[in-house]
């Protein structure tokens, strides 16, 4: 080696020796290996630096480098590293951060430009999350700055529970949003990454949760090519992701993630793609133990390796070295996976001076900072659609006199987080925003009214008045230790008054380690009425909860566990009588990012609908809270209650309970808004004919309540759109898992749709004129243009769409009936005209005439809406 080049990698070692601590938490200064490593040398190109890299590493080591929990290489200064984060709407599962409006809700904001700095606010919050656990020595999982986000499968059916992880049903839509939002996360610096994003499910993958492990999706190429594949597409494109997952089922017979079609001859050859491949967790499992594709584990994790599958989220490929003994895969394709995935570390700057790095100066105060909470509210509001106003009910006035806000998701804070969430220093309930809203002088009265649905009862804090120390003082003892097994003198003990504690990413004093602690409650639990109970707890830590000395509820943790993530944890029913003592233990032991537990139970509420209506016939106007939570619809959920199954829905309306409060509110002849919390289409088919004011609020992320209250009271004109087609049934669907395309999302579906994709109303009224559109000769670009106005009498936006579609085949099998070419969304004053200019693609297939509509909908909707639509005929030779 050249004198030079020896003093120049000298240099970035000794640089690297003093810094590298303070980046990743590895004690570099007692090695003892040859101190001129390439590796180490920033003036080498990265592709040389990873190829010295992996030169230098053992078989044992490349495949120990596999699986998402990479254990460190001490003698070549590599840190153990595990490659499970998640920022679906915010950093998950690590703590505190800020939480934005679930992804569906996302997606209703038709807005690319917010979910860039949706995105990049994210990844700011887990690159200080990142170097602040780094700095500690900590690289647990969801510590690292790899997410699995985000989600872009179609969602094709509104029965899939993990659809409100994605954009929607449109592919169009999905890509456009999802491309700003991966290059949000990935950063624009031309050196370093800041996050790596992560598209999935790589493909044809939208349910059901409950066989997902052995299903096998079926479809044509045209629908391939058509539906399944050309969000992904524009996604890696244009948005560039540097890692894709593949997703659990078979696809035509073939499992996802051992496919050499789909991960080789199309993301690689024909797409371009140069990241790396991670299965989702258990994936590779599933080919040999589920699919029944291979014998075993070694045939397994070969088939994946050699299709393109360079990372697992498991522990089958710790098998590839007998497979390499056995011939079935050579050492060389080990290369290629590991190469690849060190050079996504390389990227994120893991092995540079950190003063190299501008993302890893970003600071720990970016974490909830003003600024993201400000944007989650701007989030949270441009989300919501208004999908019936009837007489201008809405916008209420804040001085209405007294309003009741009825409904079991009125006052749930964990309800308005969806799923794959962080945990935010405030969460605003809808309650909590009317109550913060209105005039002093305007009552705000509240009632639960009915449970989620039968077998799904609502879960509170435990109150003061019903928990004692055991001496007559109100609440429970803690105790607190310095160590995380409960033992030896505690630090220090205070009474609780209830056990609702979070100390985010502090210990409960500052003379404690915040991850490693522990603490102890005990006291009594004295209920005021006899009946059958649910007690349990949402918590963030390790626990256990002990009642009369008997364990009845705990977390235990391993790697599919959700680390961090508040769920409930709730016991099996039990009797308590009213007036007797009842002994509580609950016990929390800290060792991961931030620290949460809230005591709860479910307690017999026999009277919910005579106390709503009690309260509702006391108001001036009625606010009802309604819809699901993450406890009934999501990914592979452990829910058998009527209407759902496994996460999955069977039926799109209401649960019953809720639908005999809405038509009980309805009765008593008050005015009736209904709010709607949901991560899914939701067939209100009854209350769409006999309310006259319905709101769509999704899962909106901490600013819920006072986006919610912004928009109901008018400080917020609301433009959200529909990115998913309402049906009136289940019904009017294909099977749920037929995956070709014959009836469903608004380019097949054939019937009349309670709200088509698009739809959203305004408190202001937009009028189209002077459409222009012409087609770009010898190419396929169409160009637009038309004259807005504003002409009602509040500020507010439109989201402009523009379809496409062929009169002569409209409508015929697998042709779509219109398809969504271009959108934008933009502000407009009352009053305010504008022209607007967009550009678009003609759609593949079109001949004869093009059908070009422009407006604030789909054409032809029968819907009443706030702006018209134009349409114009295009010839297409």
């Amino acid at each position: 080696m050249k004198k030079w080049l020896i003093r120049r990698v000298n240099k970035a070692l000794y640089t690297c020796l003093l810094l590298f601590p303070a980046l990743m938490g590895t004690d570099c200064t007692d090695k003892k290996e040859d101190v001129t490593l390439p590796f180490l040398d920033t003036a080498l190109s990265i592709d040389q630096r990873v190829d010295d890299l992996v030169a230098r590493m053992t078989l044992a080591e490349k495949i120990g480098q596999m699986v998402h929990d990479a254990p460190a290489i001490e003698r070549l200064h590599i840190p153990r590293y595990n490659w499970w984060s998640e920022g679906l709407h915010g950093v998950a599962r690590a703590g505190l951060a800020t939480v934005f409006p679930q992804a569906i809700g996302l997606g209703a904001t038709w807005d690319p430009a917010l979910m860039h700095a949706v995105s990049t606010a994210i990844a700011d919050e887990a690159r200080a999350k990142h170097h602040h656990f780094a700095r500690r020595d900590k690289r647990f999982i969801y510590q690292g700055l790899t997410l699995w986000s985000p989600n872009i499968n179609i969602f094709r059916d509104p029965r899939w529970g993990r659809g409100q992880e994605t954009y929607g049903e449109d592919p169009f839509l999905t890509g456009t949003l999802a491309v700003e939002f991966i290059r949000g996360l990935q950063g624009d610096d031309p050196h370093y990454l800041k996050t790596v994003a992560t598209v999935k499910h790589f493909a044809v993958h939208s349910g059901p949760e409950p066989e997902r492990h052995t299903f096998n999706a079926t479809t044509h190429e045209r629908d391939l090519r058509e539906m399944y594949l050309p969000h992904f597409e524009m996604t890696v494109r244009l948005g560039k992701p540097y890692s894709v997952m593949c997703a659990y089922n078979r696809y035509n017979g073939e499992p996802c993630c051992g496919s050499p079609g789909l991960l080789n001859d199309i993301l690689r050859k024909e797409w371009g793609f140069e990241g790396y491949v991670v299965s989702d967790c258990e994936a590779i499992t599933d080919i040999y133990k589920h699919h029944k594709f291979v014998a075993g584990p070694e045939e397994a994790a070969s088939v994946a390796v050699r299709a393109g599958t360079d990372l697992e989220c498991g522990s089958v490929y710790t098998n590839l070295k007998e497979a390499v003994n056995r011939k079935l895969i050579d050492e060389e394709a080990i290369n290629t996976a590991v190469k690849r995935l060190f050079k996504a570390r390389f990227k994120l700057g893991m092995f540079d001076p950190i003063e190299n790095v501008n993302y890893a100066q970003t600071p720990y105060s970016v974490v909830d900072s003003k600024e993201h909470r400000a944007l989650a509210l701007e989030a949270a509001r441009k989300s919501i659609v208004l999908l019936k106003n009837e007489n201008n009910l809405l916008p209420l006035k804040k001085d209405a006199g007294t309003i009741a806000v009825i409904g079991p998701n009125a006052d749930q804070w964990l309800m308005l987080l969806g799923n794959y969430n962080g945990v935010p220093s405030r969460a605003i309930t809808p309650l909590q925003g009317i109550r913060e809203k209105v005039t002093p002088h305007t009552r705000v009265l509240f009632a639960q009214g009915s449970e989620l649905a039968d077998g799904m009862p609502m879960f509170y804090t435990i109150p003061a008045d019903m928990l004692s120390t055991g001496e007559n003082t109100p609440g429970l003892t803690a105790a607190y230790y310095n160590n995380i097994t409960l033992t030896g003198q505690p630090l220090y003990t205070a009474v609780s008054p209830t056990l609702d504690a979070n100390w985010s990413d502090k210990a409960p004093r500052e003379d404690m380690d915040d991850d490693n602690f522990s603490v102890r409650w005990q006291g009594e639990i004295k209920p005021q009425h006899s009946g059958t109970y649910r007690l349990g707890f949402i918590s963030t830590c390790n626990t256990r909860l002990y009642i009369d000395d008997s364990l009845v509820a705990k977390t235990v943790y391993h790697f599919r566990d959700e680390y961090g993530d508040p769920r409930l944890r709730k016991t099996t029913p039990m009797r308590l009588e009213a007036g007797r003592k009842y002994k509580v233990v609950v016990e929390a032991i800290e060792t991961f990012a931030d620290a949460q537990v809230q005591l709860v139970w479910a307690a017999p509420k026999p009277d919910l609908l005579r106390d709503a209506i009690a309260i509702a016939r006391q108001a001036d106007v009625v606010v009802l809270c309604m819809g699901l939570t993450a406890r009934m619809e999501g990914e592979e959920m452990d829910v058998q209650i009527a209407g759902f199954r496994g996460g999955d829905r069977t039926r799109i309306d209401l649960p019953e309970t809720q639908q005999r409060l809405i038509r009980n509110m309805h009765a008593l002849g008050k005015p009736v808004v209904l709010v709607l919390l949901n991560g899914s289409a939701l067939a209100v088919n009854w209350e769409n004919d006999h309310l006259p004011a319905i709101v769509e609020a999704w899962y909106p992320g901490q600013a819920a309540g006072q986006a919610i209250a912004d928009v109901l009271f008018g400080d917020y004109n609301p433009a959200g759109r529909l990115p998913v087609t309402f049906y009136r049934s289940a019904d009017d669907l294909p099977r749920f898992d037929d995956y070709t395309i014959s009836n469903q999302t608004y380019r097949y579906f054939q019937g009349k749709p309670l709200y088509s994709f698009g739809h959203g109303l305004s408190y202001s009224s937009f009028v189209y004129a002077d459409l222009q559109a012409t087609r770009k000769t010898g190419t396929d670009s169409l160009a637009l243009s038309a004259r807005l106005q504003n002409t009602g009498k509040f500020d507010g936006d439109e989201v402009v769409q523009v379809y496409a579609s062929s009169p002569q085949v409209a409508g015929t099998i697998r042709h779509p009936i219109r398809s969504l070419i271009s959108y934008t969304r933009i502000h407009l004053k009352a009053g305010e005209t504008r022209e607007i200019r967009l550009t678009a693609k003609i759609p593949p297939g079109i001949s004869g005439q093009l059908e070009v509509s422009v407006g604030g909908g789909q054409p032809d909707t029968g819907v009443p809406t706030t702006s018209n639509v134009l349409k114009t005929l295009l010839p297409i030779p």
